[in-house]
C-alpha cells in the first residue's frame, strides 16, 4: 500500500511554537512502523516558517507580511529537515527534501516528472518528506494550506491512502470543547454542505488549515479515487491503524464512486480560486451535467467579477447554486456583451464557447 502522511504545524510544534522533536519523533517512527509492514510512505510536512522564526530572534508574534514569511520559511526549512534527517537516520531509514509548487501540477511535463522524481525516490527506499516551496511561490499562486497539497500528492502518486494528522481525533458533529454532546464522526460517504459547516465550526489550529481545510482536502481525495483518514496526530500507531482501517483510528473519508479526476481538472475544481461567477438559465446546466457539453453565450444569463481569459469561473443557477467550475475562454466584458446569443450570432474568428467542456468540471452535488 502506498500512504500520503500529513502533519500541520499544530501538531509538531510545541506551546512555545518550536518546533517539537517528540512530535516528529512519533510520525517518524510511525512511518517506520509502516515501512516495516511493507508499505511506502511519503510524508507532507508543515513547520518550515515556525522553525525559522528562532534562528533570527523572531520567537515573538509571527509576521503577517509575505516576504517576511517566505524569507523566514528559507531560513527554517533547512532546519526543520535537519530534524527529519537526524531522527529518520536513528531508525535507518533516509530521508529525501521535495519542495513542490503549484505549477508542477498544471503543466503535464513537471506533472510527470515529479512523479517520476516521487516514485524513483520510492524504489530507492527513501522516504520523501515533502512541502511547499514557499520560499519562492507566487502569492497568487500557492496551495494555500499542505493539507490541499498533501491531497494532490495522493492523487500524484496514485496512493491508496492518505492520512491527514491533526491535533484532535477527527471531525466531530460540534467543538467537543464547546458542546459535551458531540461525537466522533467516524466514516464520511460523500462530503456534503453540511459537513463543511460543521468543519469550519471546529475548533481552531495554530496552522494556516484547520479541520475544515482537512475536510477540503479528504474531498480531493475522494474525488481522485484515495480513500482518506483524519485523525489525530498523538494516538498510537495511528498509521498503521488507518492502514489496517481500525475501527475508530478517525474520520474516514470514503473514495467517491465513478471515474476518476484527471490533475487538470481536479486543479480546476479544487486547487485554484475563482475570478468570477457565471450564471445559466436551467438548460444550459442539463447540457453541462447531462450531456457533458460545453458552456456558450446562448445559456448565460449573467456575470458577475472581472475575471479574463484562462481564469477560473464558478459556473451557477440563478438561485445562486453553484454546480460546475471551469476556466473562461474569453473575459468577463466578452461574456456580458454576447451573453444569451446564438453562436451564428458571435464573432466568426472567436472560438464560441465560454468554457470549453475540457475545461469544465461538475461539481459535487
Amino acid at each position: 500500500m502506498l500512504i500520503v502522511a500529513k502533519i500541520g504545524t499544530s501538531s509538531i510544534t510545541d506551546g512555545s511554537g518550536h518546533v517539537d522533536a517528540g512530535a516528529v519523533e512519533r510520525l517518524c517512527a510511525d512511518v517506520a512502523a509502516v515501512r516495516g509492514a511493507g508499505h511506502q510512505v511519503l510524508v507532507v510536512t508543515s513547520g518550515a516558517i515556525t522553525a525559522g522564526l528562532p534562528a533570527i530572534g523572531l520567537d515573538g508574534a509571527r509576521p503577517t507580511d509575505p516576504l517576511t514569511l517566505q524569507a523566514v520559511s528559507a531560513i527554517g526549512q533547512s532546519r526543520l529537515m535537519r530534524v527529519y534527517d537526524r531522527i529518520l537516520g536513528d531508525l535507518g531509514l533516509v530521508s529525501a527534501q521535495v519542495l513542490l509548487a503549484p505549477l508542477d501540477f498544471v503543466h503535464r511535463s513537471q506533472y510527470l516528472h515529479a512523479r517520476q522524481t516521487l516514485e524513483r525516490l520510492l524504489e530507492l527506499g527513501a522516504v520523501p518528506v515533502i512541502n511547499e516551496n514557499d520560499a519562492i511561490a507566487d502569492d497568487e499562486i500557492r496551495f494555500g494550506d499542505n493539507d490541499r497539497l498533501a491531497a494532490l500528492v495522493a492523487h500524484l502518486v496514485r496512493a491508496d491512502l492518505l492520512v491527514l494528522l491533526t491535533d484532535t481525533p477527527g471531525l466531530f458533529t460540534a467543538d467537543p470543547r464547546l458542546d459535551e454532546s458531540a461525537s466522533l464522526i467516524e466514516e464520511i460517504v460523500e462530503v456534503d454542505a453540511e459537513l463543511e459547516q460543521a468543519a469550519g465550526r471546529s475548533a481552531g489550529e495554530r496552522g494556516s488549515g484547520g479541520m475544515a481545510s482537512k475536510l477540503a482536502a479528504a474531498k480531493i481525495a475522494a474525488w481522485s479515487g484515495v480513500r482518506a483518514v483524519i485523525a489525530g496526530a498523538a494516538r498510537p500507531d495511528v498509521l498503521l491503524d488507518a492502514v489496517n482501517g481500525v475501527a475508530g483510528v478517525g474520520t474516514v473519508v470514503k473514495p467517491r464512486d465513478g471515474r476518476r479526476l484527471s490533475a487538470r481538472k481536479l486543479w480546476i475544481a479544487f486547487a485554484i480560486g475563482s475570478s468570477g461567477r457565471v450564471v445559466v438559465d436551467d438548460g444550459a446546466r442539463r447540457a453541462l451535467v447531462e450531456r457533458n457539453s460545453s458552456l456558450l453565450p446562448a445559456g448565460v444569463v449573467d456575470v458577475s467579477g472581472g475575471f479574463g481569459a484562462d481564469d477560473a469561473v464558478e459556473i451557477a443557477l440563478p438561485d445562486g447554486t453553484v454546480f460546475a467550475k471551469g476556466l473562461a475562454r474569453h473575459s468577463a466584458a466578452w461574456v456580458k456583451q454576447w451573453r444569451g446569443r446564438r453562436t451564428s450570432d458571435l464573432p466568426a474568428d472567436e472560438p464560441p464557447e465560454v468554457v470549453h467542456r475540457d475545461d469544465l468540471v461538475v461539481l459535487p452535488g
